[in-house]
């Protein structure tokens, strides 16, 4: 399946001046398959190496880094001559603080050697007592397939009609209300590569339940492997707490969802270790919407949704029944799937995670976010219905010359207000050039 990363591997692989790569992403979201398809199209060959799968491995790096000696050894238990040619590819390396700080010798006396590897930075950084490649290595980021990714392979037509847009006009009825009905279909599945490529095959949304069970299971199996605490429950508590945080209207992170009598003190520990493992994200409030974002950041209000919006509707065991009952979709739990579906497609957009914004308990908006040295406060809206008093007030304070609402309402922009469809989040940064050239 085509995803927008491979321009990214592919510059790597160009670059001259390229030093080991180091992918990060969350489990299940397609790293050693596009590690491997990059080996096997743009270079003469690969050599795979899991160190997860093949302790064993580690003895090559135990001892002394000589790069040769360790590049020969590869060779010969792998039966592939590894060269400059080779792609060498280290899955899982997290297994080996060794083989980590191997790194920064290969990238001083092998430079011309391509290595890729992938692997939790989460276990990497909990290795106490090993040193890191501090700028020896280069990282790249993976995130679960965006709808605009899967959407060629369930309605290519449609696919191709976005792709051509290039002014700021209403989206015809036929692709309109053909996108919808994928959007819905991609409410229940997720982006998870291995969801989708089984909805492919058999257009089965039962199907696509067992797997992200499983999937979920495998992710709580991880959560007692780099231990950041001696208390592993608390790091599912918080997960599983995840749905009951999203249905509140207001939905800052409460630590009486997680147990009642549970404090910030106790359970802070177990919320970083979910978000540098890369399973959900922090938006923390801004105390002012200004640049630089991160500098007004109220480090003590935050809310926190799943990296994938498969993820968060199968936590909450939400039927994929409703798919075919309305709406009901976009306004279960106060439209919480929505928000989370919005946020997984504006976060590769944009340079940085988005903030939201309080107005003591007169209004909230979504998400702030940061662009091209501009504020812009976004409104998700589960539906038409597109009252938003909370940008209006946020617009006469703050005088912002460009707000973003995203609802089922129409590609639509008037008197500095964007209104982009759901379905279209993923060109929110298009549509915003489109407005400002």
């Amino acid at each position: 399946m085509y995803r927008l990363v491979q321009t990214q591997l592919i510059a790597w692989k160009q670059n001259p001046a390229r030093l080991p790569l180091i992918i990060q992403g969350a489990r299940q979201v397609g790293k050693t398959y596009m590690m491997k398809w990059l080996g096997e199209n743009h270079f003469s060959n690969y050599a795979y190496f899991n160190f997860d799968e093949r302790p064993e491995l580690k003895e090559f790096f135990e001892n002394n880094i000589d790069t040769d000696r360790i590049v020969n050894s590869l060779s010969l238990i792998s039966g592939i001559s590894i060269d400059n040619n080779t792609l060498l590819i280290f899955d899982e390396i997290q297994e080996s603080p060794k083989a980590v700080n191997s790194l920064k010798y290969f990238a001083e006396k092998k430079p011309d050697l391509p290595i890729i590897c992938a692997g939790s930075l989460l276990g990497i950084l909990l290795h106490k007592g090993h040193s890191f490649p501090v700028g020896k290595v280069e990282f790249l980021s993976m995130l679960p397939m965006s709808f605009r990714e899967v959407l060629p392979y369930w309605d290519s037509k449609s696919s191709e009609f976005i792709n051509q847009i290039n002014t700021i006009e209403n989206i015809p009825e036929y692709f309109y209300n053909n996108l919808l009905d994928n959007y819905k279909k991609y409410l229940i599945t997720g982006g998870l590569p291995a969801v989708i490529e089984d909805f492919n095959r058999n257009n089965n949304f039962e199907r696509s339940n067992v797997l992200l069970e499983n999937i979920l299971l495998s992710y709580k199996g991880d959560f007692a492997k780099y231990p950041i605490m001696s208390d592993i429950a608390k790091i599912s508590m918080v997960f599983d707490s995840l749905p009951s945080q999203l249905a509140r209207e207001n939905k800052k992170f409460v630590y009486q969802l997680v147990r009642k009598g549970a404090r910030s003190k106790d359970y802070e520990d177990a919320i970083q270790w979910l978000v540098r493992s890369g399973l959900v994200y922090q938006i923390r409030q801004t105390t002012k919407p200004a640049i630089p974002l991160s500098a007004y950041d109220d480090l003590s209000a935050f809310k926190i949704y799943a990296f994938d919006v498969g993820i968060t509707r199968r936590l909450a065991r939400l039927s994929h029944l409703a798919y075919a009952e309305g709406n009901r979709l976009f306004t279960e739990f106060k439209g919480a799937m929505v928000e989370n579906y919005i946020l997984q497609s504006i976060i590769p957009q944009f340079d940085d995670v988005p903030r939201y914004w309080t107005s003591g308990n007169m209004a909230e908006v979504d998400f702030v976010i940061e662009y091209k040295n501009n504020v812009i406060p976004i409104e998700v809206k589960s539906d038409e219905n597109v009252k938003s008093r909370s940008l209006t007030l946020f617009y006469q304070k703050y005088n912002s010359p460009l707000r973003i609402r995203y609802s089922l309402r129409n590609l639509h922009y008037s008197d500095g207000l964007l209104n982009i469809p759901h379905f279209l989040s993923d060109y929110t940064t298009k549509f915003i050039d489109i407005i400002t050239s």
